[in-house]
């Protein structure tokens, strides 16, 4: 917080030179970088694709590819449900000095902000991945929550709930029944998982227990700390699930790729950027990415409220690396953010330039105008033909339905135009874009979406925005089929 500039700086060294003598140090000649300008010069931007024979090759069992020491652990990206998983290195290093150090970090600033917590007198309830090792040449594979898990001490298995068998199950269907017989008899202090999955494991429990509410079931609860996907469309529902004004909801931003910014404070929508944790990071402006004028700037000039796409290089040999996240800066003293979307998560097909935050903040004032509930969604663009105009097309499941699709449908449309210029300039008169289109989706239409692709539990989640019809497509098949898939 007091010395942002100086940190990164000392971060960058500190990496080029450990890793100055690996195939990929010896390539760009780590030896003579002497300054953040040299390595820029030199190293080029690269995403998982320009990564991933060289990921290969590690994962046989090859060393000093791209990190010195060995790499035994690759995190199994869930960030998208494309069937292909990518596999991200895990080292020691960014297992100790990242995601360790991270989860010691959020412990440490709630505490602060919480002196009183009585957090320690109960369990953490855990809800992770799964754990699908793949083992080749004694590197293995599987979800980033299941390595941690699989790496932290012994003792720290004692203040979770569920233990490590059932934690890191495999399949999400027989996991979730037996977390929930595990965790209702424990004292379950605070919570720890991805909003969407957290709320089904919860309401399971409500079933199971026969109460009308999860505080009681453990009335000790004081916080959920939560990542993955935007809390907004969430808050309501978990406070009907914790009705008490004293629980706290703490967030964080981590990946596969690394641990990269907490909720520092009680009651804040903002993040702060850790600059300790063996990470460097590198920004583009969405106003050029992906353009020939692209331009990559580090942390020092940044502005507030613009929006960019995170480049990072890490402490596990990810060398100024896309990981197709974008945040945008609301402080610099000190460096805070919020996330905004995914480069890749936006619909700008007709110019409207709509990413998910605008649809958050659109969603969350139509509900406060016209009460609802929305479990899932995700919005593709409707293509021009002939004569016919664009629009966007919306598969919303609701848990619980406004009373007028029509005024909700127009209410959204009015709210998207207030928090994005570009989409109501192609709205105006109907110029380029008609209003969206809203499909009421069938009961467990998303879940059944994920199922078919073998994504449930842990951190797989819907693609919000998408340039394409591809996931709104595959969706409306089963939608119109009307069952669930067994």
């Amino acid at each position: 917080m007091k010395h942002p500039q100086e940190l990164q700086d000392n971060i960058l060294q500190d990496l080029i030179y450990y890793a100055r003598h690996t195939e990929v140090g010896k390539k760009y000649g780590f030896d003579s970088i002497k300054s953040y300008r040299d390595f820029a010069d030199r190293v080029p931007v690269s995403g998982y694709t320009e990564m991933e024979a060289s990921i290969e090759r590690s994962r046989k069992g090859e060393g000093n590819i791209f990190w010195p020491s060995d790499i035994k652990w690759f995190a199994m990206s869930s960030g998208t449900t494309n069937s292909r998983s990518k596999y991200i290195p895990v080292s020691q290093q960014s297992l100790e000095d990242c995601h360790y150090a991270a989860a010691k970090d959020l412990l440490c600033m709630y505490l602060n902000n919480n002196p009183d917590s009585k957090i320690f007198k109960g369990k953490g309830l855990r809800l992770g991945g799964s754990k699908q090792l793949d083992r080749k040449s004694g590197t293995a594979a599987g979800d980033l929550s299941s390595i941690l898990i699989d790496n932290m001490p012994f003792w720290a298995d004692y203040s979770s709930t569920p233990g490590n068998e059932v934690a890191l199950m495999a399949d999400w269907e027989t996991k979730m029944p037996a977390i929930v017989q595990e965790s209702i008899t424990e004292d379950v202090t605070s919570l720890a998982g991805v909003p969407s999955w957290m709320m089904v494991l919860l309401n399971n429990v409500l079933e199971t227990t026969g109460k009308d509410h999860i505080l009681e079931v453990w009335p000790q609860m004081e916080v959920f700390f939560h990542g993955g996907v935007s809390f907004d469309p969430y808050v309501d529902q978990y406070k009907k699930l914790l009705p008490a004004g004293h629980i706290k909801y703490y967030e964080t931003y981590n990946a596969s790729e690394g641990f990269f910014a907490i909720q520092d404070r009680n009651d804040s929508n903002e993040l702060l950027l850790m600059l300790d944790y063996g990470i460097f990071y590198e920004f583009i402006s969405m106003k050029s990415y992906d353009t020939p004028d692209e331009k990559i700037i580090p942390l020092s000039e940044v502005e507030l409220e613009e929006n960019y796409a995170i480049i990072i290089t890490t402490n596990a040999g990810l060398w100024r690396y896309k990981i197709g996240d974008t945040v945008r800066f609301t402080s610099k003293s000190p460096y805070r953010i919020k996330v905004s979307g995914r480069t890749k998560h936006h619909i700008n097909v007709f110019g409207e330039e709509l990413i998910i935050e605008n649809a958050e903040e659109a969603l969350k004032k139509t509900i406060a105008e016209i009460p609802c509930f929305i479990k899932d969604y995700t919005v593709a663009p409707i293509f021009m033909e002939g004569k016919e105009k664009g629009a966007h097309e919306w598969m919303i499941e609701f848990g619980t339905q406004p009373g007028d699709i029509s005024a909700f449908a127009k209410a959204l449309d009015l709210h998207l135009q207030r928090v994005n210029s570009d989409y109501e300039a192609k709205r105006y008169n109907n110029i380029t874009l008609t209003a969206p289109k809203i499909n009421i989706a069938n009961p467990d239409v998303f879940y059944n979406w994920l199922k078919q692709k073998g994504k449930l539990g842990g951190q797989h989640k819907i693609p919000r925005l998408s340039n394409s019809r591809e996931y709104m497509d595959e969706l409306l098949v089963i939608h119109r089929k009307g069952s669930l898939v067994k």
